[in-house]
């Protein structure tokens, strides 16, 4: 599997990425894609970095869950003691202007969406109580799980290649060592 795109929001930054996925890109219709189960390649394609934090925007959710982003607002406001701040936090303006200037969020949003870390979405679980939002919790921890084993081998994959490098380097230190000594015999046969 390879690696995947994640948007990274940081004052400054230029989106190298990003953007979400359309049911039209996948070649499928909203009905036929919420018949089975949430395929991963869709959520990974939603799940932003934040403040450190892989997080999924609550219009995000909303759609995944089938309702409306302000019944899911509202159903996490009246369990506000189960989203503690890394759970779920409130985008500020700048963070939301470069989600907007980048195409990931609707131009339309009158106010700044909530994110929702891993803890947060299964948290949701807890709140939304329909068979769906199970079901979706499911899939969406899994494809977070799957994004960290893959960050993992990622980090390893760097760490091979670092070590290769020194590695080169020592041979090429040999390497210039014995081409020095060489030509420092030859220099004395010479004499």
């Amino acid at each position: 599997m390879g690696f995947f795109p994640v948007l990274i929001i940081f004052p400054g930054f230029r989106a190298a990425s990003g953007g979400g996925i359309s049911f039209a890109t996948l070649g499928m219709t909203r009905k036929q894609l919420f018949q089975g189960r949430l395929p991963h390649e869709i959520i990974r394609k939603k799940i932003l970095s934040i403040r450190g934090h892989s997080v999924l925007l609550d219009s995000d959710l909303a759609e995944f869950y089938q309702t409306e982003t302000k019944k899911l607002i509202q159903a996490v406001k009246r369990n506000a003691e189960r989203f503690p701040s890394d759970f779920m936090f409130y985008l500020t303006d700048k963070e939301f202007m470069d989600l907007r200037s980048q195409n990931v969020t609707s131009k339309g949003r009158r106010y700044n969406p909530y994110v929702f870390t891993e803890s947060g979405v299964a948290m949701l679980s807890s709140v939304l109580k329909s068979r769906r939002a199970v079901l979706v919790n499911i899939e969406i921890i899994r494809a977070f799980v799957q994004m960290r084993r893959q960050s993992a081998k990622l980090a390893e994959l760097v760490k091979d290649i670092e070590n290769l490098k020194e590695t080169e380097n020592d041979h090429f230190q040999h390497l210039a060592r014995g081409i020095n000594w060489i030509g420092q015999k030859l220099e004395e046969k010479e004499k």
